[in-house]
């Protein structure tokens, strides 16, 4: 069987959710795979420029997303200001689950490949009844060095390079934000000294009001402290593409950078056990949790925003 057949033979009825910025290179290719599978569906949302430099480029992305050529309602949120990567992540994602129940949600340099959006829209549906799941990602960073029993496993991490999730999910990321401090980690959840530390560290930015550089990191806090399963697919089905000096975060070269994506197959295979798969979690906090690579990610971030 054509493992697109679902894609482009019947109608995409999850709405798909895409952020863009001032990135016009980045935001053709993403949108001409959004294109592809023709959503039904489609909320794009836009942040603003900071300065009279970025306004042309914030223009030219925008007219991209403007080529909607299939049958879709499409919803826009443009900020005239800048709102930042936090703040225009948060509020745009507090809108469209103002309207929806589940949505699939792209950045501008999340390049998906086009069983992207099946897998997503399968485990949708397939965990819509059960509190435990909460995300599902569209990243593998494993690079064949575990292997996974099935189609995909459970992570206690939430990574958000192309990512699904629900409603109810969402309203938790809410939840704390009155009193940060009832937000309790348990730390024996991490196999590693490091991560115990990445985690707390990010705990306590968290507490004290001070995350205030980026937004992922409290999702990813948010569903850990709930025990959430993450689902992460066996092979890589979205790449970033965003790597480099006009990025908000991902400013440098990075192994993680422009992973080729592999298309899955179906029909999935459900794994054998609903609990996180501890040694592929451990493959993967080598490459993003350690202590240096959070502080050199708000350092840069700082001289980024210092530099424009």
């Amino acid at each position: 069987m054509n493992i697109l057949n679902h894609t482009i033979h019947t109608k995409f009825e999850t709405p798909v959710v895409f952020f863009i910025f001032k990135r016009p290179e980045q935001t053709v290719r993403v949108f001409q795979a959004i294109a592809d599978v023709k959503p039904s569906h489609l909320y794009i949302i836009a942040d603003g420029p900071r300065n009279l430099g970025e306004a042309l480029l914030c223009q030219q992305t925008r007219q991209i997303v403007e080529k909607v050529d299939w049958e879709c309602e499409v919803r826009k949120n443009y900020s005239d200001a800048n709102l930042g990567l936090r703040n225009r992540i948060i509020s745009g994602l507090d809108w469209v689950f103002g309207q929806e129940k589940r949505a699939i949600i792209l950045e501008d340099d999340c390049l998906p490949d086009m069983t992207f959006f099946r897998f997503c829209d399968e485990l949708l549906e397939y965990y819509k009844d059960d509190e435990d799941v909460m995300h599902i990602s569209g990243d593998c960073f494993l690079d064949g060095k575990w292997k996974i029993t099935g189609s995909y496993y459970y992570s206690k991490y939430a990574h958000v390079w192309g990512w699904a999730t629900w409603r109810e999910a969402w309203l938790l990321f809410h939840k704390w934000e009155t009193d940060q401090t009832r937000l309790n980690l348990d730390l024996r959840i991490f196999q590693t000294q490091s991560e115990r530390v990445f985690w707390s560290n990010l705990l306590e930015q968290f507490r004290s009001n001070s995350m205030d550089y980026t937004w992922d990191y409290q999702w990813a806090l948010i569903c850990m402290t709930q025990k959430a399963l993450c689902v992460m697919p066996k092979s890589n089905l979205v790449s970033n593409i965003g790597f480099g000096p006009d990025s908000s975060h991902t400013i440098d070269v990075s192994v993680v950078a422009n992973i080729p994506t592999t298309a899955i197959e179906f029909p999935l295979v459900h794994p054998p056990s609903l609990s996180w798969d501890i040694e592929a979690d451990e493959q993967v906090s080598k490459l993003f949790f350690r202590m240096p690579n959070l502080f050199h990610r708000i350092i840069k971030h700082i001289q980024h925003i210092i530099s424009n």
